[in-house]
């Protein structure tokens, strides 16, 4: 399923990335931790987090992931937003939690660990 699809879906906000919808995502990572994160997280996932700092797009380059996605309506800072641009990292977000998003990613065909 491509980016694209699972924002439609799941009625997702676009906050860094738009141009870069058309990845393909098979599985999905659930962390707040990043040494945790770069540890397990699959190379191409989608990472769900409430972490909003510009460290969050340091992770996502090092483990080549497909997007993070923030969760209960948090919104990046700017200077993740400009880092997220730079690296080319899609940012999405919502206002559901990490466990209703995980479950409704998991309904689409998002594999987990």
């Amino acid at each position: 399923m491509t980016l694209r699809e699972i924002v439609e879906k799941l009625d997702l906000q676009v906050h860094a990335g738009a141009g870069r919808m058309e990845v393909t995502v098979a599985r999905g990572y659930m962390s707040d931790m990043l040494s945790d994160v770069i540890g397990n997280a699959p190379i191409g996932g989608l990472w769900i987090t409430m972490q909003k700092h510009k460290n969050v797009v340091a992770v996502a380059v090092m483990k080549s992931l497909a997007a993070i996605v923030l969760v209960q309506g948090r919104v990046p800072e700017e200077d993740t937003l400009r880092a997220a641009e730079e690296e080319e990292v899609v940012i999405l977000g919502t206002t559901m939690s990490a466990f209703a998003l995980a479950a409704r990613l998991h309904d689409l065909g998002i594999a987990g660990d």
